[in-house]
């Protein structure tokens, strides 16, 4: 009897025998596809799987009868029932002479039986053959010293369990698990990977959304042809017209849930309008408190409030239900540039163009809660803070881009080239894009790993403050205005517009992409109107004009 013989524990000492199905067409070259790319007995075999992995289990061992193709391989199967039957040597000897396996993965597979051996020799109460083991058999696999410690603790946590008192059952449950185990570190041929056909499919698909430059749902996509969306997914074609603004709309923001747009004007107002179901807004408030221009508005994540900031004025707190002014934060001298809420809706921090005003976080009280200011404090001119509250992205002096983690005060500086006159950041809290008046936007991801942006043309932008945004499913898309009176529109993976969108007279100066509707998108110009764009019909019908 070897030393790994565990027959006492009611195995059968029987050696396998490799099994009699044949393997004829698992070595015929028979190719499949069109251009024969695919083995028809490695296609065949993940038929077999998939079918297992459903439950159809009679189909499937029908399938393997008919073909003469096994789902498992002869090496792997001999391997399993050696474990089964607690056939140690045997084990070790069948992955000893497995073919193109690399020592590592050899080295795993054997520790991972020495320790199935280690555990079945302290339940049984023989210590000195556990401990041999440990000696002798796991020093020779080279493995690390914590797997080996950890191995070697497992003597006196082990034996606290009282392994003897375990029965039959356990321990053939225990090499089931150490099969299912195996069948993960071992590579194909041997073992498939899990639902390995699930996976190809799943593969092709999300291969052929990438590549539609158009896709902009979650709607399940079919397997029967191949997947292509049309422009009418998106946002291209004016569907309502809002002209409640009496000068030039500098800024729009749909609210994070979608059911609500803030614009902002050189009339002095903010206001906000209300989504309803058929997609059509309403105006629902006009904010009226600021003695200069509003420049910026930013919704509080929960959506029940709203910032307002002046051009070159105070900030001001809007109560979104009611419509009345909670609270105005700074005095006339403050210079508010921008400013932006944490996830919470509790705080909110704003930049002004002052340098020694700096960076503040206020409560929705007034009361300063922290401050970043000092001597060498630059003037910012936008900032974001990331949805999950981790980092705080400024945009300092013109070309600086500074990510404060918020979390770990570590901080990252990135120097463009020319003048930024915005920023805006992905609902996933990942990437961030900045606008230059060299005429391009810059994708950027917000943990640093990139070396250089990718980069989007086609707009004109050198003179104005214009803004751009992500939106739709998933955030793959880029829209921005122009000052050549267009919106622009860009898929994520292309540097160049796939639509220009005409309708204003004047330049565009702000974008925003309802996020809760992916085909909704609002833009605002100095034409003094809000266009509500959505997706093309073929039945032409005159965009409603909201007055």
């Amino acid at each position: 009897m070897g030393v790994f013989d565990f027959r006492r524990q009611g195995g059968s000492s029987k050696r396998f025998r490799t099994s009699s199905k044949t393997t004829s067409m698992e070595n015929s070259p028979t190719m499949l596809g069109s251009k024969g790319l695919i083995k028809k007995h490695e296609f065949v075999r993940l038929i077999i799987q998939c079918l297992y992995s459903f439950g159809y289990n009679r189909s499937a061992s029908c399938l393997e009868s008919e073909s003469g193709i096994c789902y498992k391989s002869v090496d792997f199967e001999m391997l399993e029932s050696q474990i089964l039957r607690g056939d140690w040597d045997d084990c070790i000897d069948t992955v000893n002479k497995m073919k193109d396996l690399e020592d590592d993965t050899r080295s795993s597979v054997l520790f991972l039986l020495f320790k199935q051996c280690f555990l079945e020799f302290l339940s049984c109460g023989d210590d000195s053959s556990a401990l041999s083991i440990l000696r002798k058999q796991v020093p020779m696999l080279h493995m690390s010293k914590e797997k080996v410690h950890k191995l070697a603790y497992n003597i006196l946590s082990l034996k606290k369990m009282e392994l003897g008192k375990l029965d039959e059952d356990v321990i053939s449950e225990l090499r089931r698990r150490l099969v299912m185990e195996l069948g993960k570190q071992l590579p194909p041929p041997i073992v498939l990977p899990e639902r390995r056909l699930e996976h190809l499919v799943e593969t092709s698909v999300t291969a052929q959304i990438d590549s539609c430059i158009y896709h902009n749902s979650q709607d399940v996509v079919s397997v029967y042809e191949d997947h292509c969306c049309g422009r009418d997914q998106i946002p291209t074609e004016t569907v309502q017209i809002l002209t409640d603004h009496s000068n030039e709309v500098w800024f729009v923001q749909f609210s994070n849930y979608g059911e609500y747009l803030a614009s902002s004007s050189s009339d002095c107002t903010a206001i906000i309008w209300k989504v309803m179901e058929n997609g059509k807004l309403k105006k629902e408030h006009t904010l009226r408190s600021h003695q200069n221009p509003v420049s910026f508005v930013a919704w509080s994540p929960d959506d029940t409030k709203l910032l307002t900031c002046g051009n070159m004025e105070v900030l001001k707190l809007w109560d979104v239900e009611t419509g009345t002014c909670k609270h105005t934060f700074g005095d006339h001298g403050f210079t508010v540039s921008s400013c932006a809420w944490f996830p919470d809706s509790k705080r909110l921090v704003c930049g002004s163009s002052d340098p020694e005003k700096g960076i503040c976080m206020w409560d929705c009280d007034g009361n300063e809660m922290k401050a970043w200011r000092g001597m060498r404090m630059p003037k910012v001119l936008d900032l974001a803070v990331t949805s999950d509250g981790e980092n705080l992205i400024s945009i300092f002096s013109d070309k600086e881009i500074r990510i404060l983690n918020l979390w770990t005060n570590a901080e990252q500086v990135i120097l463009e080239e020319h003048s930024i006159t915005s920023l805006s950041v992905s609902m996933d809290s990942k990437y961030f894009i900045v606008n230059l008046n060299s005429q391009e936007i810059h994708l950027r991801d917000v943990a640093g790993k990139w070396e250089k942006p990718l980069k989007y043309t086609g707009h004109k932008q050198n003179k104005y403050v214009i803004r751009s945004c992500f939106g739709g499913f998933n955030s793959m898309f880029i829209a921005s205005g122009s000052e050549n009176s267009e919106v622009y529109i860009w898929n994520r993976r292309s540097s160049k517009p796939i639509e220009v969108l005409s309708g204003h007279s004047m330049t565009v100066n702000s974008v925003s992409w309802n996020p809760k509707r992916p085909q909704m998108l609002a833009s605002a110009s100095d034409d003094h109107i809000i266009r509500i764009w959505g997706p093309s019909h073929s039945d032409k019908t005159q965009p409603e004009t909201l007055s």
